[in-house]
């Protein structure tokens, strides 16, 4: 079953494209007409590509690993940080920090150092220092709160990235293709799809666009997040029952012995008094 529809998509206003001659020819694929100077995209392939990404993703998810959102846009900035949130997956709406993924220890240590500022606060150890100093401190705790605190619970690189406009996010997709990180991405007309592993062809400048997408991918997400709960559920519930048969093993030994003892016991009484 399709997790959209031409209908929805059409809703949303997916299929509208940028002006004919901001075209990138390596599109074409997926352009279905051009009206009024604007090239329209083809929602069929959108919704078969919104599926293959989905099913992608879901397998991700399920595997247990992370898959980082990027959409810097101001108009799709609340859409990507509320739907990635609800998957509890890591996101980055403010400025790219380069080399996020090729430097990614370097960004680590940022990150280190903003939960570092947090205990010396609750500890008093910035008691002692002046409204200066600590307003500075204050100051920098934010900067990194904004530009790195949805990436806090990211210990490793992640293992895919979710890309609005890979044209304006294009140093995040080289970074990923320079490490072999698989990036899904919503294409516009503009932008070039032969660095994107997941090309979703679609209006990436409108929210309802957006929102439509990401609806469905979450979703398939939030799938794979639940069926690897699933299975991680049956698997304790195979090693309890594993160990009640180790334990209860011994006891039925035991209790077969004692039942071939006293089976064997009126035999060496009857062979007792034939042997006087």
């Amino acid at each position: 079953m399709s997790r959209t529809n031409f209908d929805q998509l059409l809703q949303a206003g997916c299929h509208f494209g940028h002006l004919k001659r901001k075209w990138n020819p390596a599109m074409a694929p997926y352009i279905y007409t051009e009206r009024n100077g604007i090239h329209i995209i083809d929602l069929h392939k959108t919704a078969a590509k919104i599926d293959e990404a989905a099913d992608a993703l879901k397998q991700i998810a399920k595997s247990g690993k992370k898959i980082l959102f990027v959409a810097t846009k101001k108009q799709t900035k609340e859409v990507i940080a509320e739907k990635a949130a609800s998957v509890n997956m890591p996101y980055v709406i403010e400025r790219w920090p380069g080399g996020m993924l090729t430097n990614f220890p370097t960004i680590r240590k940022a990150v280190k150092k903003m939960a570092n500022i947090d205990k010396l606060m609750n500890d008093g150890t910035y008691g002692n220092l002046s409204k200066r100093e600590l307003l500075q401190i204050t100051r920098q705790r934010a900067k990194l709160e904004k530009n790195l605190g949805s990436i806090a619970d990211l210990t490793r690189l992640p293992s895919a990235l979710f890309v609005v406009d890979v044209l304006k996010e294009q140093i995040a997709v080289r970074e990923a293709n320079r490490l072999g990180i698989p990036v899904f991405g919503i294409v516009d007309t503009n932008s070039d799809p032969n660095n994107i592993d997941f090309v979703i062809p679609a209006n990436d400048d409108a929210k309802d666009s957006v929102e439509v997408i990401l609806n469905a991918c979450c979703a398939a997400i939030a799938e794979g997040l639940e069926e690897r709960k699933a299975e991680k559920a049956d698997e304790k519930a195979a090693e309890a029952q594993a160990e009640g048969d180790d334990e209860e093993k011994p006891r039925r030994q035991q209790q077969a012995r004692k039942a071939r003892k006293d089976a064997e016991a009126p035999a060496a009484e009857e062979e007792a008094p034939a042997a006087e």
